[in-house]
């Protein structure tokens, strides 16, 4: 744009007249300005990373290297020093002004630094006092003594036998669970370099006990704090819409939980083809709610599903690792196939064969397995010993009844690992691999018998039915009867 006063416009008449009188220097100046827009509108100092090699980036590279060059050429030098001056050191009431204003007495409550500044009455500590008594926690670690425990974090050797043998009164010391915190507090010590006294101690030792160890006079004192527990069950129940994990698990229930209750159901129906989106999803849990407010769940206890015109219900019966699932007339059913057990490979089958001792021709009743010499054998399913001991030809033996009319032995072993009468659950080691009796070599004669008849081990599947009866069968109506009584969510 021009400026009408540059180029001498004047207005007359609604017509513009260009006066033919040019003002001297005006080339000059226009080209003044334009060089000055240019400077304005040039980076000098653009991104050397971006756009190599390009004019911007050359004409960077310029200006980088000249500012660098000036640098170096009005620098004083490397070895030249530097003339600087500081102020002469504070003396006399100037000095004791400027020591009362520091900042530590201030920190430390001071309304002004004149009341809490060092002077010449001002003695210099030996050593640092200690605190009279200090509380502290400490963490019983996965396979921590707890002895060793309490040493660490400070306490005497004399205090921490006293305090564990006082805490055995109350709680095994192997029941406490890794990760529980002691509450310590630690009197005055005697000396330096000499542990702190023990006075106080406080720890959950169970879900329903606090313990405390309190000093009393010269003596440890245990006292035992009991928890209200309340043991009601968790029931929760749901439809099983598009997954039955995803809505068992929004429902509330744990994760182990909803994976054991889809096994349960496994034995009855078929979890992927049968299930629907509009049947009903029953689960009861264990729960203890203690009176301080936690609340710990445990053990599937009944599983149940509304499958419209079937209704399942399982009931888990039994203790620890014995439980099964009974339906609710209290018939339990377990289905599978037997195990291998030992790691081996099989050196004789079932059938007749040329006996490597007697040197004729006999039936071989189990089949051989090949094994290191101390190899684990382990129960092929799970059972209850009938034997355990010294058999003849078969040397070192065990024999396993699991109901059914189904039984197993295991020949040859070294060393026997059960007794007579025990239950044993399918892989526990029973025994070692050997080369007892009638043998050549360490090997397991493994042989199986169907109500009393040998049969071939290796092709066998079981299906095995047990009815509760009598004293247990009105047990477990009993209790079946309390899970259903539970409301859900409650």
């Amino acid at each position: 744009m021009f400026l009408r006063s540059d180029l001498a416009i004047d207005e007359g008449g609604g017509a513009a007249v260009l006066s033919s009188r040019v003002l001297p220097g005006l080339p000059e100046q226009r080209r003044l300005d334009q060089w000055r827009q240019w400077l304005r509108d040039v980076d000098w100092a653009p991104d050397l990373g971006a756009r190599i090699g390009s004019a911007d980036w050359y004409r960077g590279a310029a200006t980088c290297l000249a500012l660098c060059t000036a640098t170096c050429l009005l620098s004083p030098g490397f070895n030249s020093k530097i003339i600087g001056d500081v102020p002469a050191p504070l003396s006399g009431s100037d000095w004791e002004d400027a020591r009362a204003q520091i900042i530590t007495p201030l920190a430390e409550g001071a309304d002004t630094g004149r009341r809490l500044a060092a002077n010449n009455l001002v003695r210099r500590l030996g050593e640092t006092p200690e605190r009279p008594i200090i509380s502290l926690t400490a963490t019983l670690g996965g396979g921590d003594d707890f002895r060793g425990a309490l040493e660490r974090a400070g306490v005497s050797s004399a205090d921490a036998v006293t305090t564990a043998n006082a805490v055995t009164r109350a709680v095994a010391l192997n029941d406490v669970k890794p990760g529980t915190q002691l509450d310590l507090t630690l009197g005055r010590r005697p000396a330096k370099g000499q542990p702190r006294p023990l006075e106080a101690m406080k720890f959950r030792a169970r879900f329903d006990l606090f313990v405390d160890v309190n000093r009393v006079g010269q003596q440890l004192v245990m006292t035992k704090q009991p928890i209200a527990i309340d043991n009601t069950p968790l029931r929760i129940r749901g439809l099983v819409g598009s997954s039955l994990y995803r809505a068992a698990r929004a429902a509330g229930a744990p994760a182990k939980a909803v994976e054991t209750y889809i096994r349960a159901l496994a034995s009855r129906v078929s979890v992927g083809r049968d299930l629907r989106a509009s049947d009903t999803f029953d689960l009861t849990l264990e729960r203890q709610r203690a009176a301080t407010g936690e609340v710990q769940l445990g053990n599937l206890l009944y599983a149940g599903l509304d499958h419209g015109d079937r209704k399942v219900e399982l009931v888990r019966w039994g203790d620890g690792d014995h439980a099964e699932w009974y339906d609710a007339k209290g018939i339990g059913e377990h289905k599978g196939m037997m195990s291998m057990p030992v790691a081996g490979h099989v050196t004789s089958g079932f059938g007749m064969r040329f006996h490597p001792i007697l040197n004729f021709m006999k039936m071989h009743k189990g089949m051989d397995i090949g094994a290191p010499y101390g190899s684990p054998i382990h129960a092929a399913m799970s059972g209850t010993v009938a034997f355990a001991g010294r058999s003849g030809g078969y040397g070192n033996f065990v024999k396993l009844v699991h109901g059914g009319g189904l039984a197993s032995g295991y020949g040859h072993m070294s060393r026997i690992a059960v007794a007579p009468g025990t239950r044993v659950q399918q892989g526990q080691v029973i025994g070692y691999v050997g080369s007892t009796g009638l043998s050549t070599g360490p090997h397991l004669h493994y042989e199986l018998w169907r109500n009393g008849v040998s049969v071939n081990p290796r092709s066998i599947s079981f299906s095995t039915v047990e009815q509760l009866s009598g004293a247990a069968l009105k047990q477990f109506k009993q209790r079946v009867a309390w899970l259903l009584s539970v409301k859900p969510g409650k």
